[in-house]
C-alpha cells in the first residue's frame, strides 16, 4: 500500500513549474476553495495539502500569501472569531523534513449575517520563509473552535504569489525560537521563564538577522479580561538589552471588514475578528559569533489565571544587503478596488502608497511619478528617514482621474538620488472605481443616538480646506440635524467619526440606541445611505458637478434596533420611491420562517415587532425587495 501512495505522490509532483523571468509572478495554490468546518469533538480541524513551489535554484524576490474567505456553497458563513493557523508541516516530499513552522495566523470573522455572495481577501508577506517554500511542501490550514459544523463554515483559498528575481538579502538559515501557547498571569508557570533567551551561533556568511514574531492574546481572566481584552506591553531583548517595546493591542473599530455579527469593534490583544495577523519584524546586525534574543511580557498575575499568549517567532539569517540604494513599491492604497482598502475608496483625491527600503543605506529621498496609466504623470519628491527594511505610508497631493482607463500607475525613481539597485519592483498599477458624482445642493441628515457626544464630522475639499464640520460634544442626544451644503464644483471628503468606536449603533450597547446618517440631494432624495454600524469612522469621497450620477435604486436607508431585544424591536425604512418590501424573521439555526410581513408600496415607515411570544433564541431579521435579500441582521431575543 505504501508503494501506491508513493507513486501517487510522485505523479502529483512530477510536473515542474514553468520557469519565469525576473519580475514575473508564479501563483501556487495549496488550498483551492476548500470547505472548512470545526471538529467540536477536538476543538480543531486540520486541512493538509501538498503544493509544488519553485526549485531552490530559482531566485525569489518576494512571496505574498493571499487568503480568501467566502461562504460555503451549501452552508452559511460561520459565526465565531476562531484562531486559524497556516503552517508548513514538511518540505521535500513524503520522506522530507518535518518542520511545523507557523507562517501565518488568521482570526476568523463573525460571519453569521454575511450573505451567500460575500467574500473577502487578505494578504501577508511571507518572503522570510523563501528557504523552505521550495519544491514539494506540505501546507496545513488548521481551523479551531467548537461551533456546529453541519450548517455553517467557510470556503477558503490559500494562494502564494512568488515574484521571481534577485532577493534584496540572500537568506542563509532559519531558526524556530518560540512556537506555542504560553500561560500568562500564572505565578506557578511564569511566562517570562517559558520565554527563555535563544542563543544563535551564526553562519560565517551571515551579517543580518530578522526576528519575525506573530503574537496574539487569548483567554478571559477576571477582572482584567486577559489575555484577549487586556492591554499589556512586550519587550524585545537583543544580547540582554531592550531593543524595542510595544503595546500588544489593536484597535478594531477601523477593520475594513465591517459590519460583522459579533463584538467586532472591541479592541483586542494584537488581533481583531476577521483579521490576518501582520508579523512584527526586528532587524539586527549579527556581528559576533553568537548572540541572544528574547521576548519578555509585562509582569502580570491573575488570581484564577486562564490567559495565554500564542507566539510563533523565528530568526532568519541573511547575508548583506545586495544594494546600497534600493526602494520598492509595496502597495497602492488609494486608489484601489481591493476589499482591504474599501474604507478609503473610491477616492477623489490624495493618492496613497506604501514604500519599502530594501537597501543598506537609510532612505532619505525618492522621486515618485504617479497618475493615470498612459497619461502624463505627476511628480512628487518624498523626503524622510527610512531605515533598511522599514516601510512608510505616504500620501501625495493630487486628484484621482475619474474617466478613461481607471488604472493608477506609480513609479519610484532615484532612491537617495542614485540608480536603484533593483528597479523591477519600483512600478505598479492599481485598478479602481470612480468616486460618486452629486450636484452641489446637498443635505447631510444626522439622527443621533444617546451617545451623541462621541460623534463629529468634517467635510474638506481636495485642497484640505475645511468646508463644514461639527465638533465632538456639539450634537445633542436623540436629535435630528439637517446640515445644508451649498458646494461649488470640486472634490470633497466626508469624514464622520465616533470616539467610542461603536458607530451610531452596536447590538451590544442597546441603551445607546440607533442613529442614522444619510446624504440627500436638494430634492430630499437619498444619494448615499451609510451603515450605522461603522465602528470608528466613515470616509466618503464624492465629486460635485452639474452632471450628477443617476441615483442608484439600491440607495435605501433601513435598519432594525434593538437587535439584542427582550420584548420588541423597531424596523425603520426610507426609500426614494415606493417598493414592495417583505420582512422575514428566520429562526437560527433551523431556517424556519417564524414571521413574515409584506408591505406594498412602502416608501417610508417605522414598525414595531412584538417579540414577547418568542423563546430565548437567535433569529435573522431579513428584508427583501423584489425577491432580493438586501438586509440580513442577527437578532438576539431574550439573551
Amino acid at each position: 500500500m505504501r508503494k501506491i501512495h508513493l507513486f501517487l505522490f510522485i505523479l502529483l509532483f512530477s510536473t515542474s513549474l514553468v520557469h519565469a523571468q525576473s519580475g514575473d509572478t508564479l501563483r501556487v495554490i495549496s488550498h483551492d476553495n476548500i470547505e472548512v468546518v470545526t471538529d467540536p469533538s477536538k476543538g480543531e480541524n486540520s486541512y493538509t495539502h501538498w503544493a509544488r513551489f519553485p526549485e531552490k535554484e530559482v531566485p525569489i524576490r518576494q512571496i505574498l500569501l493571499k487568503i480568501k474567505f467566502a461562504c460555503p456553497d451549501n452552508m452559511r458563513c460561520a459565526d465565531w472569531d476562531y484562531v486559524d493557523h497556516i503552517t508548513i508541516k514538511r518540505q521535500g516530499g513524503l520522506q522530507g523534513e518535518m518542520l511545523d513552522y507557523e507562517i501565518a495566523r488568521m482570526l476568523t470573522p463573525y460571519g453569521g449575517a454575511f450573505d451567500k455572495d460575500w467574500e473577502f481577501e487578505w494578504k501577508v508577506d511571507v518572503t522570510d520563509f523563501s528557504l523552505i517554500l521550495r519544491d514539494s511542501v506540505e501546507i496545513e490550514y488548521k481551523h479551531t473552535g467548537y461551533e456546529p459544523n453541519q450548517d455553517r463554515g467557510w470556503k477558503v483559498t490559500l494562494a502564494f504569489e512568488l515574484i521571481e528575481g534577485k532577493p534584496s538579502m540572500e537568506p542563509v538559515a532559519i531558526h524556530k525560537v518560540y512556537q506555542g501557547s504560553y500561560a500568562y498571569g500564572n505565578d506557578d508557570n511564569p511566562i517570562n521563564e517559558s520565554l527563555a533567551p535563544f542563543t544563535i551561533s551564526k553562519n560565517p556568511a551571515t551579517e543580518l538577522g530578522r526576528f519575525r514574531v506573530i503574537q496574539t492574546g487569548h483567554g478571559m481572566d477576571r477582572p482584567d479580561g486577559c489575555g484577549e481584552f487586556c492591554d499589556k506591553f512586550r519587550d524585545f531583548l537583543f544580547d540582554g538589552k531592550i531593543l524595542s517595546s510595544r503595546q500588544m493591542w489593536k484597535q478594531c473599530g477601523s477593520n475594513p471588514l465591517y459590519p460583522q455579527a459579533g463584538t467586532w469593534i472591541f479592541d483586542r490583544a494584537n488581533w481583531c475578528p476577521g483579521d490576518l495577523i501582520q508579523p512584527d519584524l526586528y532587524d539586527v546586525k549579527l556581528s559576533e559569533a553568537s548572540h541572544s534574543l528574547q521576548l519578555q511580557m509585562e509582569d502580570y498575575s491573575a488570581p484564577k489565571p486562564s490567559a495565554s499568549e500564542l507566539i510563533s517567532a523565528y530568526l532568519i539569517e541573511y547575508k548583506h544587503y545586495e544594494s546600497k540604494n534600493d526602494v520598492s513599491l509595496e502597495e497602492i492604497i488609494i486608489p484601489s478596488d481591493l476589499a482591504i482598502h474599501s474604507r478609503q475608496n473610491p477616492a477623489a483625491f490624495g493618492p496613497t502608497i506604501v514604500i519599502k527600503n530594501n537597501g543598506s543605506e537609510p532612505l532619505k529621498k525618492v522621486q515618485i511619478k504617479h497618475g493615470q496609466a498612459n497619461a502624463k504623470p505627476a511628480s512628487y519628491t518624498w523626503t524622510g528617514l527610512l531605515a533598511p527594511g522599514q516601510t512608510d505610508t505616504l500620501r501625495m497631493e493630487g486628484l484621482i482621474p475619474q474617466q478613461g482607463p481607471l488604472n493608477y500607475q506609480v513609479e519610484l525613481l532615484q532612491p537617495n538620488g542614485k540608480k536603484d539597485g533593483y528597479a523591477l519592483d519600483n512600478k505598479s498599477q492599481s485598478h479602481y472605481s470612480p468616486a460618486p458624482v452629486h450636484n452641489g445642493e446637498l443635505i447631510l441628515y444626522i439622527q443621533t443616538n444617546q451617545a451623541s457626544l462621541d460623534n463629529a464630522y468634517t467635510l474638506t475639499n481636495s485642497e484640505q480646506e475645511l468646508v463644514n464640520h461639527r465638533e465632538h460634544g456639539s450634537l445633542e442626544a436623540d436629535s435630528i440635524y439637517r446640515d445644508s451644503l451649498h458646494l461649488p464644483a470640486g472634490n470633497y471628503r466626508l469624514h464622520l467619526t465616533d470616539s467610542a468606536g461603536d458607530g451610531l449603533e452596536f447590538w451590544y450597547k442597546t441603551r445607546a440606541g440607533r442613529g442614522n446618517v444619510i446624504l440627500l440631494n436638494g430634492n430630499g432624495e437619498i444619494v448615499k445611505s451609510f451603515d450605522s454600524d461603522f465602528g470608528n469612522e466613515i470616509n466618503y469621497d464624492f465629486i460635485v458637478s452639474d452632471q450628477p450620477d443617476a441615483i442608484p435604486s439600491e440607495e435605501i436607508s433601513l435598519g432594525v434596533f434593538p437587535t439584542r431585544a427582550q420584548d420588541y424591536t423597531i424596523f425603520d425604512f426610507l426609500a426614494n420611491q415606493p417598493e414592495t418590501v417583505i420582512v422575514k424573521l428566520v429562526a437560527d439555526p433551523s431556517g424556519e420562517v417564524v414571521e413574515e410581513h409584506r408591505y406594498q408600496d412602502l416608501q417610508e415607515g417605522k414598525f414595531t415587532f412584538d417579540l414577547s411570544r418568542y423563546p430565548k433564541s437567535r433569529y435573522f431579521f431579513q428584508v427583501y425587495i423584489e425577491d432580493k435579500l438586501i438586509y440580513n441582521k442577527r437578532l438576539r431575543v431574550k439573551e
